[in-house]
């Protein structure tokens, strides 16, 4: 494959070049989410409050995905790339606006949440289609374990430098805060200007493709859906990642952040350390996974993948407290190891559905297909938020009707409730995990659906 088109490079040279553009711009990205994650929680003291910016963020962009997935189809491969990018850069400029000038409320970030939710909705089908034109087959599982550890590459650095700021602006006088969405505003340029000078081959039609054009717009909207359920071994994988996301967000993706700081007393360097701790997981993870390609057969690595992951990041970190102070291990040592499966799982799973799927209709296939999987997540989240403040809690305080039972395991006094829930969500999502191995059109996916033959595209943008 060429490594450049006229001007602009194409090939995997492309996929480098835009995937340290991406890097440079998550590092901003990441050190925000961190800085508004403490600001949102020292305002409201509340599980919930974090819960809902998840959900404001996931609602908009799953319910979008069917509109979405047509346009990736429709039109410019790259645009549809910038979009999100694009969105991202505004929304930080508001809220920088907003903050510098005294005015920034909860309500603000809630809204920008979701215009981010919208707009992000065009990243991941665009950026798959992409690639599914732009580099070859054998290339399919090192890259998507690489995109994945692009987000967790900047939070090696992100949550550490972000928590720096923030103590030392409190010691030293000045607005931390201020500082890291200025930051957040120069970077995301990088992942505008890398995509600028790429080439990004045009998909060619497929039967699947004019068979997804034909008709209204309603008709091509669920055309995705009507793919995957055609399909039982696609639509097994779906429903088996929107399990695994329920029950992650009842746990480990929504409470990670309150179960830290409400054990450590807002200890937002501790918080931070935890994260470069997860993100390092998720590097580690991908490089191992870039070396090594992954399993043969790629759906072990979606299976087995969740079942590491539930055990040390859900169960061994509900087991983390403060006192004894050893414990504090347990966290970082059930972050890490939880992480580490992460680019496995998910470069696995898609690297299944690029081989599957033809390109010029993977906008509408994998919009839809995210919308089963995620559709569990936000759910999820509203159900942890309450659920940690209201019944958790309250239970595993003093005199708690839980803490009597389940004080010896992770303590009493705040955050232990959701260090039991933690534990819980983790059990169940490894039985479900290894019991889809008893499922014939889950496991066998791979042998039950041939892969997607093309012709070299010779035309693009």
């Amino acid at each position: 494959m060429q490594t450049q088109t006229g001007k602009r490079l194409s090939g995997m040279t492309a996929f480098w070049f835009v995937w340290t553009g991406q890097l440079v711009s998550l590092l901003g990205s990441s050190m925000t989410q961190f800085g508004i994650t403490i600001w949102i929680y020292q305002k409201t003291d509340s599980a919930t409050a974090l819960a809902v910016m998840g959900a404001l963020f996931t609602i908009p962009l799953l319910l979008m995905s069917p509109v979405v997935g047509i346009m990736v189809d429709r039109y410019n491969l790259k645009l549809m790339m910038l979009l999100s990018d694009l969105a991202a850069g505004i929304t930080t400029i508001v809220i920088f606006y907003l903050y510098v000038t005294g005015g920034l409320e909860l309500w603000h970030l809630y809204v920008t949440t979701v215009i981010n939710g919208i707009f992000q909705g065009f990243q991941w089908p665009a950026y798959s289609a992409a690639l599914s034109v732009m580099i070859p087959k054998e290339h399919y599982v090192r890259a998507n374990s690489m995109l994945e550890i692009a987000g967790p590459g900047s939070n090696l650095v992100a949550p550490s430098l972000a928590g720096a700021l923030l103590g030392l602006g409190q010691a030293g006088g000045f607005d931390g805060l201020r500082l890291i969405l200025l930051i957040d505003i120069v970077t995301f340029s990088a992942a505008v200007g890398s995509l600028l000078l790429i080439y990004v081959p045009k998909p060619e039609h497929s039967e699947s493709g004019d068979e997804a054009a034909g008709g209204n717009i309603f008709k091509e909207a669920i055309y995705g859906f009507k793919y995957i359920v055609q399909r039982p071994s696609l639509l097994g994988l779906q429903i088996s990642f929107m399990l695994g996301n329920l029950l992650a967000n009842m746990g480990m993706l929504s409470l990670l952040a309150p179960l830290l700081l409400a054990r450590t007393d807002n200890n937002a360097w501790l918080f931070g350390i935890m994260q470069t701790t997860g993100a390092a997981g998720i590097v580690a993870g991908g490089l191992i996974v870039g070396a090594w390609g992954g399993f043969k057969q790629r759906i072990h690595g979606v299976l087995l993948g969740w079942a590491v992951s539930f055990l040390f990041q859900a169960v061994i970190v509900g087991l983390g407290r403060t006192e004894p102070a050893w414990m504090i291990g347990l966290w970082a040592a059930g972050i890490f190891c939880g992480s580490l499966p992460v680019a496995l799982i998910n470069g696995s799973n898609q690297s299944i559905w690029m081989a599957k799927v033809a390109p010029d209709v993977q906008g509408r296939v994998f919009s839809a297909r995210r919308l089963i999987a995620w559709f569990a997540a936000p759910l999820g989240a509203l159900i942890a938020g309450p659920l940690a403040d209201f019944v958790m809690e309250p239970a595993m305080q003093s005199g708690g009707a839980l803490a009597g039972t389940f004080g010896w395991l992770v303590g009493i006094g705040p955050g232990a409730g959701m260090s039991l829930l933690f534990i819980i969500t983790g059990i169940i999502g490894i039985l479900t995990s290894l019991g889809m191995y008893l499922v014939p059109v889950i496991r066998d996916a791979e042998d039950l659906l041939p892969d997607y033959q093309a012709n070299p595209v010779e035309t693009g943008a």
